[in-house]
């Protein structure tokens, strides 16, 4: 019986040893949005304003991840070209409070931008499972005016990958975790 015992103790060692070697799928630390504004040639450049956010696969906006504007203006003039972003002015721009913390910015020059937000502090970590689309918004003054989706997939703690490219006032759009 001693060496049945032994037999045993060894096989909750090893099995406790294994399960502890073994990666636990963990959740993402950072949610990444990257957003890249292309260089356009033009007499008089404006950089454009821009709006990021999540909707659920009926299209309700369910989390605003950004909105870049013109912060210097004197009075807060900038707020005014805010509702050029119609898609997201309509979709819950005209009752957002700005600026948020954490949310609004400077516009951005030509090329890509990222922001990164921990995982603890994003709305995105908040939404039930399901299908999703990150949209991105871009309207600069005597210029165009250009909406990208990129659909993904969400189970709460799993991971997100999303993107998709514009073809005049945004390049490529990614919303990814990590």
């Amino acid at each position: 019986m001693p060496r049945l015992k032994n037999s045993r103790l060894k096989l909750v060692i090893a099995a406790l040893l294994i399960g502890t070697s073994v990666p636990a799928l963990a959740a993402p630390k950072d949610f990444v949005v990257e957003i890249e504004i292309p260089t356009i040639s033009v007499a008089e450049y404006h950089r454009p304003y821009v709006a990021g956010w999540v909707e659920d696969a009926s299209g309700k906006t369910v989390s605003h991840l950004l909105v870049w504007y013109d912060q210097r203006k004197k009075e807060n003039g900038g707020k005014k070209w805010l509702p050029d972003m119609k898609t997201w002015w309509r979709k819950g721009g005209r009752t957002f409070t700005t600026p948020a913390d954490g949310i609004t910015g400077a516009t951005r020059a030509p090329g890509r931008a990222t922001v990164t937000t921990p995982a603890a502090e994003s709305p995105l970590s908040k939404l039930p499972a399901g299908q999703y689309n990150f949209v991105v918004e871009a309207a600069r003054e005597g210029g165009g005016r250009e909406v990208v989706k990129a659909p993904f997939a969400w189970k709460p703690g799993g991971t997100i990958s999303a993107a998709a490219k514009g073809t005049g006032e945004l390049g490529a759009v990614k919303l990814s975790s990590r």
